[in-house]
């Protein structure tokens, strides 16, 4: 796990928000403060869409929503002349790149050790970080997987233009 200060939070909320970087990502959770607070349960509800749209939007066999498909509310939750008072976002990624990123870690771990792979989002008090972590199923020395999260988690923002800082 390491954990990171996003340092020019305007261009950051700019990719999050207008464009479709962290579309692929999976959003178990979010909450976004402005003059109330909005909580945001990603649990998907595929019974809300056919069996047609949910072969279009690639939803099949999951549990969670991609951000994509709150990407839009989220920004008009934020946008305005105020900046949130606070915010948080839960990514996690999708089976199908936690499957890659553990056939590129090296590690002794199969997909159904790891619950989840996260990079966790909080805004407070003007300062963005950015935390990386991973849930196990089983307990497990290697730490391989882990360590090739954080180092992707480092080599997405970089490759992307995103200006950071290592806290930890």
């Amino acid at each position: 796990m390491i954990s990171l200060q996003i340092t020019d939070v305007k261009d950051f909320m700019a990719k999050l928000l207008k464009t479709d970087l962290f579309d692929h990502f999976l959003m178990p959770e979010a909450v976004i403060t402005t003059s109330v607070t909005c909580h945001i349960d990603g649990t998907l509800n595929t019974s809300f869409f056919t069996t047609d749209e949910l072969d279009i939007l690639g939803l099949n066999g999951l549990s969670t929503a991609p951000f994509s498909l709150f990407r839009s509310n989220c920004f008009d939750l934020i946008k305005g002349k105020h900046t949130p008072s606070y915010f948080k976002f839960v990514f996690m990624l999708s089976p199908e790149n936690l499957k890659n990123t553990l056939v590129h870690s090296g590690s002794s771990l199969s997909e159904n050790d790891i619950s989840g792979a996260y990079l966790n989002l909080h805004f407070k008090d003007q300062v963005l970080t950015c935390t990386t972590g991973v849930s196990y199923r089983v307990f497990s020395m290697d730490r391989s997987f882990e360590n090739a999260w954080d180092e992707l988690v480092c080599r997405f923002l970089k490759n992307h233009g995103i200006c950071h800082e290592i806290l930890s």
